[in-house]
């Protein structure tokens, strides 16, 4: 079985169509954070299976997407300020 990782999913998109097609599949994995930012625990498959899908949505000469992987260590780092929360792992309940 393939192993999660975080990955921070950022994007700029310039159509309102594309917009929400692009944020009905971040929200289909991951969890919004802010409006055009969403944090996810991905396996490699699962990852490659989203970016095929956002590829045929997004306008590559006016859009765009950027995927940051985070290891623990980095993850460890991550500051949050105000109501910001970091998105557990799946399994994991926040009470």
């Amino acid at each position: 079985m393939d192993e999660r990782a975080f990955y921070v999913l950022a994007y700029d998109i310039g159509d309102d169509r594309r917009r929400l097609k692009i944020a009905r599949l971040m929200e289909s994995l991951g969890e919004r954070v802010q409006e055009s930012v969403f944090e996810a625990y991905l396996t490699p498959r699962e990852l490659e299976r989203l970016l095929k899908r956002v590829e045929r949505v997004l306008a590559v000469e006016e859009d765009s997407l950027r995927i940051y992987r985070l290891c623990g260590g980095c993850k460890g780092t991550i500051r949050t300020l105000g109501r910001a929360r970091l998105t557990p792992p799946p399994g994991v309940i926040v009470v």
